[in-house]
């Protein structure tokens, strides 16, 4: 159930060809932010995992092992400056499909560094060109993933090597789905992933 989110995560990552200790900056902990996650720690990445919900920071930090986290509703560019000792990452991954979050995230950036979006919404993104071009930023999309993407998730899955069970939150059987997913839209339902069983 979970193969096709974790190929967004496999792809975005392969777009951006992070390197071995690589500080990475993670901007969103949903589904796709987790499974961007997966892969860039897998690639050899220091993550850093930023969010709104304190929930979902605590979920990447004991059930994903990220080293740091950062509470967007705090002085998060400080806090990521302090981790990573007066610098910024140098890869920087947009999952929320936030217009104010893609336009603020340009901002986390270390110069000659790379932004991925893999959150999208329909509508159009600004950002402050000045800054952009000083840096010497270079902006990735990514989108869906590939069949190789979902033969290598396959493997790791079955060899262990990625495990999905800390993301399976919630379980209903399909006959109890309608009478219980209003209670999964509650922001302090706590849910990551659900999973309706046939």
């Amino acid at each position: 159930a979970l193969v096709e989110t974790l190929g967004i995560g496999a792809h975005a990552v392969d777009r951006a060809k992070i390197e071995p200790g690589e500080f990475v900056l993670v901007i969103g902990t949903g589904p796709i932010g987790l499974s961007v996650i997966q892969f860039a720690k897998a690639a050899g990445a220091k993550v850093i995992a930023l969010d709104i919900s304190s929930h979902r920071l605590t979920f990447a930090r004991e059930r994903m092992g990220v080293e740091f986290i950062a509470s967007a509703m705090e002085s998060p560019l400080e806090a990521i400056q302090e981790f990573t000792q007066g610098d910024l990452p140098t890869v920087v991954f947009d999952a929320t499909g936030s217009p104010d979050s893609m336009k603020s995230s340009f901002q986390y950036v270390a110069p000659g560094g790379r932004l991925v979006f893999v959150g999208l919404f329909i509508g159009e993104v600004s950002f402050y060109d000045p800054d952009f071009h000083r840096k010497e930023i270079t902006l990735l999309a990514t989108r869906n993933s590939t069949g190789a993407d979902f033969e290598r998730i396959i493997k790791l899955l079955e060899s262990g090597e990625v495990d999905t069970g800390p993301w399976i939150t919630h379980r209903a059987a399909a006959a109890e789905m309608p009478s219980m997913f209003p209670a999964w839209l509650e922001p302090h339902a706590g849910v990551i992933k659900a999973v309706v069983a046939f």
